[in-house]
């Protein structure tokens, strides 16, 4: 039986090397968390939270790259007693601290967080609380201060997001299948041999060998377009071949590194997209939260899907309440 803790651990590492390779691309921008509506909505939250909080403190939590930091910053400047961020991967924290130095970064579990209970005014999170469960919402509930506010923008099932990240996981989980990466590591190794003389037979069998496995990709940019999986897949299919038609000009070890290398990419994206997919909520999981937080003597201000021009499924779950 598969251990969940070291899915969850294989999880993380994905998200950290992620981050770690993302460090001067500013926020997160992929599936959707750079929409101009979203951005729109954290102006709009920040603006009403200044004319009800003078000198606020502000916590994010699974703040990935910093993209609601950013936002936040951007309201307040100066007008802040304190804002900090949280999240599981140090390179995130690392990040938005070399971006922010005067965010407080701290590199945690979302479901335990090393901050006094009731301490901070406004709590925030992007396309991230939920991937911790219910627990780190009850953790969001214990630290927000009587008279705060919470504001979540949560991945929603069956939404744009959701059904982006299935093609994704689907278009990747086929190219692993395939053993794309391993055919093309032999047909290089052969062909780099060949080139200096060796027998060409192992070469043209390791090419014969990738011919499926390239069809799978031809076959996967026909069903989802060349965009599909962020580009990953065009241009693995485009470089391996462009590589091959003048495999004399290049270097045989720092070919097979790349493969290598773009192998374990493969790897660490479907992690992301894997764990993008399953923590999307449905209805009922989401009701839940707000049922949660009614109990708890809040105020659901807005809660619903979040929806966008012209796409007829939501984006997201969107949710703001008060204590």
């Amino acid at each position: 039986m598969t251990n969940p803790k070291h899915i969850a651990s294989q999880v993380e590492k994905s998200w950290d090397a992620y981050w770690h390779g993302t460090a001067e691309s500013g926020a997160y921008s992929s599936g959707g968390a750079g929409h101009p509506a979203i951005k729109d909505f954290w102006g709009t939250f920040f603006q009403s939270m200044k004319k009800d909080h003078t000198m606020p403190s502000i916590l994010d939590i699974a703040s990935g790259n910093g993209a609601v930091v950013e936002h936040a910053l951007q309201v307040f400047g100066e007008g802040l007693a304190e804002i900090s961020c949280v999240d599981i991967s140090e390179s995130a924290v690392a990040n938005i601290q070399n971006r922010f130095p005067r965010v407080n970064g701290i590199v945690a579990d979302a479901r335990s967080i090393p901050l006094e209970t009731g301490a901070v005014d406004i709590i925030t999170s992007q396309f991230g609380v939920e991937y911790a469960g219910l627990e780190a919402v009850d953790e969001a509930e214990r630290l927000l201060a009587v008279g705060g506010q919470l504001a979540f923008i949560l991945h929603i099932q069956a939404g744009s997001i959701h059904q982006e990240c299935a093609r994704n996981l689907d278009a990747i989980s086929r190219v692993q299948e395939s053993r794309f990466i391993e055919y093309a590591i032999e047909m290089f190794r052969t062909g780099f041999e060949a080139v200096h003389g060796a027998d060409r037979a192992p070469y043209d069998q390791a090419g014969k060998q990738l011919a499926p496995a390239l069809k799978t990709l031809e076959g996967i940019m026909e069903q989802y377009g060349e965009h599909v999986a962020d580009d990953t897949i065009v241009r693995l299919y485009s470089d391996v071949g462009d590589i091959h038609s003048e495999i004399q000009h290049y270097d045989p070890v720092e070919i097979l590194s790349w493969l290598s290398r773009m192998g374990e990419e493969l790897d660490t994206y479907a992690g992301r997209m894997s764990s993008m997919h399953d923590a999307a909520l449905d209805e009922d999981r989401f009701e839940r939260i707000c049922n949660g937080l009614r109990s708890r003597e809040f105020t659901i201000e807005s809660a619903g899907p979040f929806m966008v021009p012209d796409s007829e499924s939501p984006l997201a779950w969107a949710l703001v309440a008060r204590r």
